[in-house]
């Protein structure tokens, strides 16, 4: 190989390279923004299950209450 093809090669390996930084780059900030927003939506979550039990428990006492004064009726 002569001088110049070399050179050729080294160029079109340090733009390839150079390529693959970048996109690792990019994968990585798309990965700390996918965690955040899985984190997010976990909370998200828990609220809502905390909400929906307490709801729940809401509804069981006024059943329990309802029962209750069908019975001294």
């Amino acid at each position: 190989m002569d001088r110049p093809d070399v050179i050729a090669q080294l160029r079109a390996l340090t733009a390839r390279i150079d390529a693959l930084v970048e996109r690792a780059q990019k994968l990585s900030d798309e990965n700390r923004a996918l965690r955040q927003q899985h984190e997010q939506i976990a909370g998200e979550r828990s609220q809502l299950l905390a909400k929906n039990e307490q709801a729940r428990s809401r509804v069981e006492a006024m059943i329990a209450r309802l029962k209750s004064l069908e019975q001294h009726t």
